[in-house]
């Protein structure tokens, strides 16, 4: 039954992903370079171009002009913080087969290891060193003295200007850069985002237990609102128990990525425990008072512990300065009536 589950989600998927290839091949392969090059961006669009199209040149000139070395891929370490979910095996053999067939065209960017002598680490271009341990040659890098938030800051943009992290694992290299006591400022800098941003991506980072986003994988196609959607259904500790169940189903582990997430969303939704809402509080209700015949016009009413008098029309302004001057009398009366009243 789950088999023939599983079996229906992913054709479904396929079919969608083949609709899309329908709708937009043609389109996109009839587009020239001119066109493409002539479309006029405006707003939050151009700007974004422009601010990543910076940060990839901030990429080059971290390595232009320097002396590309080849080093044993036994010497190099992986980054002290961690940018990638696995998952991206389909990227991996393709880019492995590029470098078998023409060789490594661009290099890493390696330090040498803070910590160990004669060692480096990886500051960008962890899946170039992969591919060079997988073919068992070295890898073409280049090397550079720098510190920990010189590291950080190069990491995050490389990726940012590649647009090649997914809005998890973006959220989780936040979280890991906080764990590491980097300042906010720092990293957002390295992510290219803004205050707001930051906060909302380790609200889904922190909420979500790790080892489900660890399951789920880099789920390149699952943008920020529908991962904040599943961070509210992981609130609930009764929903844990429902996602853990759906990691343990056969086949679960062979989907991928988006599959997987957009499943673990749909039956934790479906069975689990909907977030409770914070029902708004009514608005305290008020009235109005005329006399005068409309001369004097007022609305009063309780707001929170406070009891407001607002008065409009012809004769506020002189209502009003009666009021004011007649406050100790009126207490005065109120206390008596107040006193009657309970000993009767």
């Amino acid at each position: 039954m789950q088999t023939a589950w599983f079996a229906s989600i992913w054709e479904s998927n396929m079919a969608r992903k083949d609709l899309l290839k329908s709708v937009m091949g043609d389109t996109a392969q009839s587009t020239s370079g001119s066109e493409r090059s002539s479309y006029a961006m405006r707003g939050a669009s151009k700007s974004m171009k422009v601010s990543i199209d910076s940060l990839a040149e901030n990429s080059k000139r971290l390595l232009e002009g320097e002396t590309i070395v080849e080093i044993d891929t036994d010497l190099i370490d992986a980054s002290f913080v961690n940018d990638r979910l696995s998952g991206d095996d389909d990227a991996f053999d393709e880019l492995k087969s590029s470098i078998a067939a023409s060789g490594q065209d661009t290099p890493v960017l390696l330090r040498p290891h803070p910590e160990t002598s004669g060692r480096y680490m990886i500051v960008f271009g962890h899946r170039r060193v992969r591919v060079a341990r997988a073919l068992g040659r070295p890898v073409r890098a280049v090397v550079k003295d720098m510190d920990d938030v010189a590291h950080v800051l190069a990491q995050g943009q490389e990726n940012t200007a590649r647009a090649d992290l997914s809005f998890i694992e973006k959220a989780l290299f936040a979280k890991n850069l906080r764990d590491l006591d980097q300042d906010k400022d720092i990293i957002q800098q390295a992510l290219t985002i803004d205050g707001t941003l930051l906060s909302r991506m380790l609200s889904v980072a922190s909420t979500v237990p790790e080892h489900l986003i660890e399951a789920i994988g880099p789920a390149k196609q699952i943008g920020r609102d529908r991962w904040e959607d599943f961070k509210k259904l992981m609130a609930e500790k009764t929903n844990l128990k429902v996602a853990d169940r759906i990691l343990a189903t056969d086949g679960f582990d062979q989907l991928d990525s988006d599959t997987k997430f957009e499943i673990l969303h749909s039956k934790v939704a479906e069975a689990g425990r909907v977030p409770k809402r914070r029902s708004a509080k009514a608005a305290p209700a008020k009235r109005t008072w005329t006399a005068g015949e409309g001369r004097i016009k007022g609305v009063v009413g309780r707001a929170g512990r406070a009891y407001n008098i607002s008065l409009t029309s012809k004769d506020s302004a002189g209502f009003g300065e009666f009021l004011s001057e007649n406050l100790d009398q009126l207490y005065a009366d109120y206390l008596a009536q107040s006193e009657e009243t309970s000993t009767t």
